[in-house]
């Protein structure tokens, strides 16, 4: 068999000219690490899960909307009071009725009390009882909206009586009575089905409040005086009876009282006493100069120095003696003049001395005769003090009866003087309340409030959503965005194929799946008007969905060594269900679209669909060629033939092309498999190697060529029991080796890996893995293990690839990236691309 020439020229890079175009990977070069506890990643899980946030969120508003409407709406009526100070001077009032001191903290208690009287039982059973029947005989007939239900649907309603007494009982029990911050306002508040019956009884309320206290402090008086009137007259004859006894005490002890009822003879020792204490500071002071002008010298006495005569006599004497000097410088001693200057100072010496002398004598007759005056009070002091010892006891006993009798009498004043005040305030009926607002009849329902509850219920169950949101986030296990890959598996994440329903709006269908119960042979699978996901970059090339598939071929491109794509890649799954297949064909079919020439080998021999795909029957394939049996069947094509059109071979078929497009059987056997001339690598020389005749044979027929230019499909082949065991044939790696030189690139569609073997068997003969997760299904769990087993193998891992991402439910900007950028430029030039519109 003779396999189509390459017709490309792969430059030692290891890409060739048709892949110099795809630079762009289509989404962002470096993810973050996924921020798994801060604000923005708690912010991310809510845009990923709005639609369920706004779903709880709307069925808590409709709760609250369901929950109100049949509520009855209830009437508020407000009145307000201001309580006075009880401690009123009017009168002097505050003696007769125990009441608080002032202050703040007392006002507060005050107030509190009050309040708690408004709330009083008492108080409000009067006030209910002040209404009558035909006062409220309609109430809350036809007001409500459960009474516009009943007459709705023709159902009795309750009779005014009934309605009366829930109303009343409503309005008694949902009365509040709050104080208005540190002032002496209080607030009443009643609530009420009916605004005329709230209104009437927050009146009503405050009138019975008013009376009530002004009858509390009337009586209150009244009491006060009859006990005041019983206990004045008791008090009056006490009184005479102690000052009586006091008189006769004085009288029988001979005691003596001034006019202010103070006892004589003790005046008389007071006043003594006080004479006596000037003497005794009197002499003192006096002892005091005289001993010393007797131990100082004359001259330093304050007497003597303050003497104006001794002053004039100290000057004329200093004159002389002056004028004494001036003489003895002119004349002798003899001189008259000097003589009487010497008489002169004798004479003034002699009178300074006896002024002296005078001075001190008078000190001296001045401290005797205080000496002698203090003696004398003295012994008067003595005197009298003997006669008040003598008057003690009996002054006691006076002191006595007069304290009782002064406080009896003050005791009557005290009381007349309240029975006085008692009588006057009886006669007044005040009170200390003022209505400083009466209640008005409301004009609105106080509630339910329609916009509250709404917020109410919308705000619980936005709380709940986000609760229910973050919980079944962080339960889920399963990686849903891109970041997490490179997150938990620390591989390279080589794209991202968005959901194409997140593209389109729609889902398109899938081979195999549509309808399980169709054989291969079934012949809409071939159907070009029909779009299925597995083909949809070659049926719809100017789509994002296709943009990503040829981004990812690219990052995988760009993971080979020294420059050099890998030639031979494995792609497989976790686990069933991930998109593997369509995955494969894809990155085949947009490899294909570049000018190489690719081979798509599905290995998957338990549950092949890739000739379904394509539309060729799977009698003959990889397994026929690993048991090395050649039974001359066909790979003609499945279903409505395509046409044929100018083939990359420049109108040469071999075996493979002539069966793909004609439907004609090639049973020629090829020794050789002749390649191009120039090597892969570009260096030239090298000629592939050949092969035996029997694998030859086998392979002769089985490598088809599909629709899609470039592209070769190596079907599965039957399915035979232990094909595990057939990729352990020798045949597997010489089969590799060989195409390899035959084409640009190798796929092998493998199943999935952590429940069965073969791709990790196939991995180790290849250049590395693709490995597929399906956003929102693959667990993170089961990602770890099947890249643990390929790491465990010696497996390279190339990257991965997630698989049916809904980049709406994705934080960041990557639905603006997909769709607000290049959707608006494929729209603009190649409009947009419906389900039913051929490629």
């Amino acid at each position: 068999m003779n396999l189509p020439a390459r017709q490309q020229v792969i430059d030692a890079s290891g890409y060739s000219a048709g892949d110099r175009g795809f630079q762009h990977t289509g989404y962002p070069a470096e993810m973050e690490e996924p921020d798994h506890g801060g604000l923005i990643e708690y912010w991310r899980i809510l845009r990923r899960r709005k639609g369920t946030l706004i779903l709880i969120s709307g069925l808590g508003l409709l709760l609250a909307v369901l929950v109100t409407l049949p509520q009855t709406p209830v009437y508020q009526a407000k009145t307000t009071l201001e309580i006075l100070e009880l401690n009123q001077d009017f009168m002097n009032m505050k003696n007769v009725q125990q009441v608080a001191d002032g202050g703040t903290s007392n006002l507060m208690t005050d107030i509190q009390t009050q309040i708690k009287i408004l709330q009083s039982e008492s108080l409000l059973d009067r006030v209910v009882a002040s209404f009558k029947a035909k006062e409220v005989s309609d109430l809350g007939r036809g007001k409500s909206r459960i009474s516009a239900w009943r007459r709705a649907l023709n159902l009795p309603e309750p009779s005014g009586a009934d309605a009366q007494s829930a109303a009343l009982k409503m309005a008694q029990r949902d009365m509040k009575v709050r104080a208005s911050g540190q002032t002496r306002i209080v607030e009443i508040l009643v609530d009420s089905t009916d605004p005329r019956l709230a209104t009437d009884f927050a009146n009503r309320l405050t009138q019975e409040y008013i009376e009530q206290n002004m009858d509390a402090r009337w009586k209150m008086s009244q009491r006060t005086g009859e006990f005041l009137s019983k206990q004045i007259d008791e008090m009056r004859v006490k009184l005479e009876r102690s000052e009586d006894a006091l008189q006769v005490y004085a009288r029988r002890n001979g005691l003596l009282f001034s006019d202010d009822k103070t006892n004589v003879t003790t005046d008389k020792l007071k006043q003594v006493q006080e004479s006596l204490t000037k003497a005794q500071t009197d002499r003192v002071q006096k002892q005091s100069r005289w001993e010393m002008a007797t131990t100082a010298p004359s001259d330093t006495l304050p007497d003597v120095l303050d003497d104006k005569t001794l002053q004039e006599y100290e000057t004329r004497l200093t004159d002389l003696r002056r004028q004494k000097a001036e003489f003895e410088e002119t004349y002798t001693s003899d001189n008259p003049k000097v003589k009487r200057v010497e008489a002169q100072i004798v004479t003034v010496t002699r009178r300074l001395e006896r002024q002296r002398t005078d001075i001190l004598k008078r000190i001296k007759n001045e401290y005797d005769e205080a000496l002698r005056r203090e003696k004398l009070l003295e012994a008067d002091y003595r005197q009298q003090a003997g006669l008040v010892t003598d008057q003690g006891d009996k002054a006691i006993t006076y002191n006595i009866l007069k304290r009782e009798s002064d406080t009896n009498r003050q005791l009557y004043d005290s009381m007349l003087q309240r029975v006085k005040e008692s009588a006057i305030s009886s006669a007044l009926k005040a009170s200390n309340v003022r209505v400083v607002d009466p209640a008005k009849i409301p004009t609105k329902p106080y509630k339910p409030s329609f916009a509250t509850n709404a917020a109410l219920g919308l705000v619980t169950g936005l709380f709940l959503g986000v609760a229910f949101v973050v919980m079944t986030d962080r339960a889920n296990r399963t990686l849903t965005e891109p970041a997490d890959i490179a997150y938990y598996l620390n591989v390279p994440e080589l794209g991202m194929i968005p959901a194409e329903s997140s593209m389109t709006g729609k889902r398109m269908k899938y081979f195999g799946r549509s309808d399980k119960k169709k054989d291969d042979s079934s012949d809409d699978t071939g159907d070009e008007d029909i779009q299925r996901l597995e083909l949809v970059t070659y049926q719809r090339k100017p789509s994002l969905l296709a943009e990503s598939f040829r981004a990812t071929l690219t990052s995988i491109l760009f993971t080979g060594q020294d420059g050099r794509r890998p030639k031979l890649l494995v792609v497989t799954s976790p686990s069933p269900g991930e998109g593997k297949t369509t995955v494969v064909t894809n990155l085949a079919i947009a490899l294909a679209e570049t000018g190489q020439r690719v081979l798509l080998i599905d290995a998957d021999t338990r549950k092949p669909r890739i000739h379904s795909i394509f539309g060729l029957v799977n009698e003959r394939g990889l397994t026929t060629i690993l048991r090395g049996n050649n039974h001359n069947g066909t790979a003609s094509r499945y279903g409505r033939p395509y046409r044929n059109g100018d083939s990359r071979g420049n109108g040469r078929t071999n075996g493979v092309a002539a069966s793909a497009f004609t439907g004609e059987v090639h049973r020629e056997v090829a020794t050789e498999l002749p390649g191009d001339e120039q090597s892969l690598n570009g260096a030239g020389g090298h000629k592939p190697a050949l092969l035996s005749s029997e694998l030859a044979t086998l392979l002769s027929g089985m490598v088809v060529e599909t629709k899609v230019d470039g592209l070769y499909v190596l079907p599965s082949g039957p399915g035979v029991a232990g094909a595990t065991n057939l990729l352990y044939s020798q045949q597997l790696p010489e089969l590799l080796e060989h195409l390899q030189d035959e084409f640009d690139m190798i796929f092998i569609d493998t199943p999935p890996m952590l429940q069965i073997p073969d791709a990790r068997v196939i991995g180790r003969l290849t250049s590395g893995v693709v490995l597929v997760v399906r956003a929102n299904q693959t667990t993170r769990d089961a990602a770890i293990a099947a890249r643990g087993r390929l790491r465990d193998d010696g497996i390279h891992v190339v990257g991965t690839v997630l698989n049916d991402w809904n980049p709406k439910q994705s934080p960041g900007g990557y639905y603006g990236y997909y769709d607000g950028h290049y959707g608006k430029y494929y729209k603009r030039y190649y409009g947009p691309t419906t389900e039913g519109e051929s490629a």
